[in-house]
C-alpha cells in the first residue's frame, strides 16, 4: 500500500483516536479508512455573526486587563465530568469563563498575554474542528460523527470576536510562559499541570476574588438575561399548578420534571437543583430529593430557575397551597413571611448596606415569632439580638444572582455582605419559616410547615426593580392565580 495510507491505518489503531473497550469492530481497514476520508463537502460557514455579549465581553476583558497589567492570565472553561462509567454529565463551562468570552465550548480556555502596550491580547484556545485526514472525526469517541459538529477556528474568531487557537497547542504555550502568571483553578486539571511551579495559590486567589468582584454589578445584557430567566421561570411554575391534583396527591418528581420541561424549552436548563418540598418536607432548606407526594391539602414549596442560553439563571421561590387555598394556619404563617419580604424588599436601595435588607426581613420574623410566645418571657428585640429568630428562620435572607445562583460566591467579604448596594447589583429577597415536625418548642398547630418566598431583586437609581413580579406573592392573589389556570 502507499506509505500515506499506512500512516493512516497504523494512526486509527493507536491512542490518538480512541477505541472503547470491548467494542465489536476489531480493526480499520485501508479501504475504509480511505473511503471515509473522502467524498464530505465544505461545511465552513462564513456568515457567522459575533454573539449579542461580544461588546460587553471585549470591555470586562479590558478591565480586568488594568487590574493586572503585565501577568498572563488563564481561565479555563473546564472539562465535561463523569456521571459514571464513559457517560457524563451535560457540560456547563465555568461562570469566569462565559463572563469574559462568552463562548461555552468544553475544554477551552481563555488565555490573556501581556502586550507591549501595558494591556493584554487575549486569545480563546477551542478544539478545532475534527481531522477527516486521520480518521479523528469518526473513530474517536467525541469526534464530531460522535458529539456533532464543533465550529471552526475562524467562525469562533468571527463568533467572539477575538483570536482563536488549536487548545492542543496550549500546554506547550504555557509551558514556555514567562513573568507572573495567574490561574483559574479547579476547572482544568491538564492546564494546572502545564503551569505547575510557574502559579501561586495566594496569587491565585485574589484573581478568584477579583473575578467574582467584577460580576457584582451588572451590564445591560446581564440585567435583560436575568429578565429572561424570571419570565421563563414564571411560565415553569404556571405548569406546575396545572399539575397539582386538587383531589389526589401529586409526585414531587413529576412537578420536577414538568419544571425542567419548560427550562429546557425556553432555556438552557435549570439553574440549579429545583426543591420540590411537600407538607413537611418543605421545613428541609435544600430539599432536592423529590421522591414525595404533594397531596390536597399541603403547602408546596417551590424553589427553581430556568437557566438562560446566555447561563444566567432565575432564583424564585412560592409557596403554594396544593388544594388552591391556604389553611388558617397556613395563612397565618405564609403572611408572616410575605410580611418579613416585603421589608426586605423596601430595604433594597443604592447606597444601603447589603445586610440592610436581611435584617429587615429578620426583625420582622422574630416580631411574628414573638406574638407567637416562641421566645417565651424574652421580648422579640431581645430575642433578635441573641439569634434566637434562626431556630425557625436558619439561613440568611438573600445572595447575589447573576452566571451563578449563588453568584460573586468568591468576592471578598468587605466587597460583598459587608459591602453597599449599587444600581446593577441583582440579589435575592426570600425570608421563610421553617417548623419541624417534631419541634416540641412551637405549638403543634406550627409543626411540619415550612413558608418560604423569594423574588429576584434589581437595584435601580430610584431604588429596587421586581424582576420576578410576574408570579404573584400576596396569599389572595395566589388563590385567584391558582383558580384562574386551572379553569
Amino acid at each position: 500500500m502507499p506509505e500515506s495510507m499506512k500512516e493512516v491505518a497504523v494512526k486509527t489503531e493507536t491512542d490518538e483516536n480512541k477505541h472503547r473497550k470491548n467494542g465489536l469492530y476489531r480493526r480499520v481497514s485501508t479501504e475504509l479508512a480511505e473511503n471515509m476520508r473522502r467524498g464530505w463537502a465544505d461545511t465552513e460557514r462564513r456568515d457567522v455573526e459575533p454573539i449579542t455579549q461580544a461588546v460587553h465581553t471585549a470591555r470586562r476583558r479590558k478591565a480586568l486587563s488594568a487590574r493586572f497589567p503585565g501577568e498572563t492570565l488563564v481561565v479555563p472553561a473546564g472539562r465535561p465530568k463523569v456521571r459514571a462509567n464513559d457517560t457524563a454529565y451535560p457540560f456547563r463551562p465555568s461562570s469566569d469563563y462565559v463572563y469574559l468570552s462568552g463562548d461555552q465550548s468544553p475544554d477551552a480556555v481563555l488565555v490573556m498575554e501581556p502586550d507591549r502596550s501595558g494591556g493584554h491580547r487575549a486569545i480563546a484556545y477551542l478544539l478545532r474542528r475534527s481531522d477527516r485526514d486521520n480518521g479523528e472525526f469518526w473513530l474517536d469517541y467525541h469526534g464530531e460523527l460522535w458529539d456533532g459538529r464543533r465550529d471552526s477556528l475562524a467562525e469562533n474568531e468571527r463568533r467572539l470576536g477575538l483570536p482563536c487557537h488549536d487548545v492542543r497547542t496550549l500546554a506547550g504555550r504555557l509551558g514556555a510562559a514567562t513573568g507572573p502568571v495567574r490561574l483559574l483553578r479547579g476547572h482544568d486539571a491538564g492546564v494546572e499541570d502545564a503551569l505547575a511551579g510557574k502559579v501561586t495559590a495566594g496569587d491565585d486567589a485574589e484573581f478568584r476574588a477579583f473575578l467574582s468582584e467584577m460580576r457584582l454589578v451588572k451590564d445591560d445584557f446581564e440585567i435583560a438575561d436575568l429578565r429572561s430567566a424570571c419570565e421563563a421561570t414564571a411560565l415553569g411554575f404556571e405548569d406546575v399548578v396545572r399539575v397539582l391534583g386538587t383531589t389526589t396527591p401529586t409526585s414531587e418528581r413529576l412537578i420536577e420534571g414538568t419544571f425542567r420541561t419548560r427550562a429546557r424549552v425556553e432555556g438552557n436548563d435549570v439553574g440549579y437543583a429545583s426543591v420540590c418540598a411537600a407538607g413537611s418536607h418543605a421545613t428541609t432548606l435544600h430539599w432536592v430529593r423529590n421522591d414525595g407526594a404533594a397531596s390536597p391539602g399541603d403547602l408546596l414549596l417551590l424553589d427553581a430557575g430556568v437557566e438562560t442560553r446566555g447561563l444566567y439563571t432565575a432564583d424564585v421561590t412560592r409557596t403554594l397551597p396544593v388544594n388552591g387555598r391556604f389553611t388558617p394556619v397556613q395563612r397565618e404563617v405564609y403572611q408572616a413571611v410575605y410580611a418579613a419580604q416585603e421589608a426586605g424588599i423596601a430595604a433594597v436601595k443604592p447606597g444601603a448596606a447589603y445586610r440592610d435588607f436581611h435584617e429587615a426581613a429578620q426583625r420582622v420574623l422574630a416580631e411574628h415569632l414573638g406574638a407567637w410566645g416562641l421566645f417565651g418571657e424574652r421580648s422579640a428585640q431581645e430575642a433578635y439580638e441573641l439569634g434566637l429568630q434562626r431556630r425557625w428562620t436558619l439561613a440568611g435572607t438573600g445572595h447575589m444572582l447573576g452566571l451563578d445562583v449563588h453568584d460573586c460566591a468568591k468576592a471578598r467579604t468587605e466587597t460583598y455582605v459587608d459591602g453597599t448596594l449599587e444600581p446593577g447589583m441583582v440579589l435575592t429577597v426570600e425570608p421563610g419559616l421553617y417548623f419541624q415536625s417534631d419541634d416540641l418548642t412551637v405549638p403543634e398547630r406550627y409543626r411540619g410547615i415550612g413558608v418560604r418566598i423569594e423574588d429576584d431583586i434589581l437595584v435601580t437609581e430610584e431604588g429596587n426593580e421586581n424582576l420576578s413580579a410576574g408570579l404573584p406573592r400576596q396569599a389572595e392573589e395566589v388563590e385567584a392565580w391558582m383558580a384562574r389556570l386551572r379553569s
